[in-house]
């Protein structure tokens, strides 16, 4: 194995194969792990995912599946304590446990899954379906280096992965990344809307207001320079930028502030459902 080729696991079920986990699996398959070493558990598969998994060769519902190397939930999180008693007979003692349900913490999948050992807990975000995800992450002690790379391997086959040193931080997370791509997607509607006030056909206003969106995140994307460099290359002294910025970076209830109040609500809201 290349130095600098990804740690995956040989073995690994992911439980829950819906938007979220069949996007993480085929990036999983794209950076090289194995179909033969995937093992899918979904009650309801999709005619889709019943497909894929048998087009690849992954096995879909087996009875008594062997204990992997890794076990990734992908369900929904009201869906754990029913699932609770068969995932803990699918775990070894050498088993990493990848989580990536909303609100369950580290010691909530502790106690309903007492054969665990070894838990990460992700929170990735939406983009992840097309490989450009943001993916925080936290580790339990238990985690070994080893295992930490095949978490990062297989997290960042969808996007990029930022490890926190706590756990606490996750809600953070959720409340930046987790629930960001909505405030992106407002921002268009209400880029558009104003285009529509300001005289603008709706459809129009809709096609430049998104591909204006786009356009600044790839080039966010691609460059190396802060955010606030990319918004001073576009700001002339005096003119168009720099009166909207006015109203948008000084008004007192401007974006700055309004962002802030979102992201705090976020994750005020992660904290409760965590509770």
């Amino acid at each position: 194995m290349s130095p600098n080729a990804p740690r995956l696991p040989s073995s690994l079920i992911l439980v829950g194969a819906g938007k979220m986990g069949g996007s993480m699996l085929e990036g999983w398959l794209k950076v090289g792990m194995k179909p033969e070493g995937v093992t899918v558990l979904d009650p309801r598969p999709s005619e889709e995912m019943t497909w894929f998994c048998q087009e690849r060769g992954i096995a879909l519902n087996p009875a008594n599946p062997a204990a992997p190397d890794v076990l990734v939930l992908a369900i929904k999180p009201q869906m754990l304590d029913e699932a609770a008693s068969s995932l803990n007979a699918c775990l070894g003692s050498q088993t990493l446990i990848i989580s990536i349900l909303a609100g369950k913490t580290i010691d909530d999948l502790r106690s309903r899954l007492p054969a665990s050992r070894s838990i990460v807990r992700a929170m990735p975000n939406l983009p992840a379906s097309i490989g450009r995800g943001a993916t925080g992450a936290a580790a339990n002690e238990q985690v070994s280096e080893e295992q930490r790379l095949m978490a990062d391997a297989l997290l960042s086959s969808n996007g990029i992965v930022e490890w926190l040193p706590t756990e606490d931080l996750i809600d953070a997370v959720t409340a930046v990344s987790g629930s960001g791509p909505a405030y992106v997607f407002h921002l268009v509607e209400c880029l558009a809307e104003a285009g529509t006030v300001a005289g603008l056909p709706r459809e129009l206003a809709e096609r430049l207001a998104r591909a204006t969106v786009t356009g600044a995140g790839e080039l966010l994307f691609q460059s190396d320079l802060p955010p606030a460099t990319l918004r001073q290359n576009v700001t002339s002294p005096g003119g168009t930028t720099a009166a909207a910025l006015e109203v948008l970076m000084r008004d007192p209830n401007g974006m700055r502030a309004l962002m802030r109040e979102a992201v705090a609500a976020a994750k005020r809201r992660a904290e409760e459902l965590a509770g």
